[in-house]
């Protein structure tokens, strides 16, 4: 008799947990600010959408408009190369840049020039660690069946992941009609966690890439923070374009959490890395260092 009342009660708790638990992410798809750390330091970001999300239980710790839906940038690449690498293609395979890479909505520039010629495990590295637009838009080119294939299966893996908001236009992030909200981006992020490829390229420091026996070129990881042992980081991405602004996203383990980090729409050059920088002091136990705003933008 004691064990069914045990049981009974056992189940009455795991419903009311649920219930919590659907309550506390219906009010966070509402857009209500809410965080498990309930301290009054709480960080003052530059960043207009943040999503701290604690990978252990399944919950957020800070969240901030996280579903809004804007503009991601370069963090699409995190998506071209999971598509990429699920076609598994041979990454030894040599791919010839040509004109058809060159970014033509943008005009940004790229030291991988037309007749470069790299394998696609090179290209895959480079898009992920220093966002080379050049070498996501070749590996776009040269998927089967050609860059137009190539978006629908980014948008399909997005379905399949549950990004629900999200939407692909082109593999390299150039297009302000890729979109997505931070609690979208947390799924990708997670999910690009299985790729040891993904893993490996983000947290590179630099690379180092044979043009012929005279030339080398060397690239490094967009994101400062990888190069910094305060930190402790599985995985990274950053983006930029205007619309976007200033994005960045994390796996890493902060103050013995693992945690997926989203900061988007940052106004200032050094804001992103400093608003993860102001969260890891948080999670840490100390006070936040408030932003300044840089007169020069």
């Amino acid at each position: 008799m004691r064990n069914k009342l045990f049981a009974v009660l056992l189940s009455g708790f795991a419903l009311c947990a649920q219930a919590a638990d659907d309550d506390f992410f219906a009010k966070l798809d509402q857009g209500e600010n809410l965080a498990l750390f309930t301290r009054s330091d709480t960080p003052k970001l530059a960043s207009a959408i943040a999503l701290i999300y604690d990978e252990q239980t399944g919950r957020p710790l800070y969240s901030k408009n996280t579903n809004n839906v804007v503009p991601i940038a370069s963090i699409t690449k995190l998506m071209t190369a999971m598509v990429v690498l699920d076609a598994r293609l041979p990454l030894d395979e040599p791919i010839t840049i040509s004109s058809q890479d060159q970014d033509r909505y943008k005009g940004t520039h790229s030291r991988l020039r037309n007749g470069t010629t790299l394998t696609r495990g090179e290209l895959l590295k480079l898009a992920l660690m220093s966002s080379e637009n050049v070498a996501a838009a070749a590996l776009a080119r040269t998927y089967p069946g050609g860059t137009r294939v190539m978006l629908a299966m980014m948008n399909a893996k997005a379905q399949e992941l549950g990004m629900d908001s999200s939407r692909f236009d082109d593999p390299t992030g150039l297009r302000s009609g890729n979109v997505s909200t931070a609690q979208d981006l947390v799924k990708m992020v997670r999910a690009a966690q299985d790729y040891e490829e993904i893993q490996r390229a983000t947290t590179s420091n630099s690379h180092t890439v044979q043009l012929n026996s005279r030339r080398n070129l060397r690239f490094v990881n967009t994101n400062p923070l990888v190069r910094s042992s305060a930190w402790e980081i599985g995985l990274s991405k950053t983006g930029y374009i205007s619309e976007a602004g200033r994005c960045l996203v994390m796996q890493a383990k902060v103050a013995n959490r693992s945690v997926v980090i989203v900061l988007l729409d940052s106004w200032g050059k050094r804001t992103r890395e400093g608003d993860a920088n102001r969260v890891k002091r948080w999670m840490e136990g100390g006070k936040p260092k408030p932003f300044r705003r840089n007169k020069r933008g």
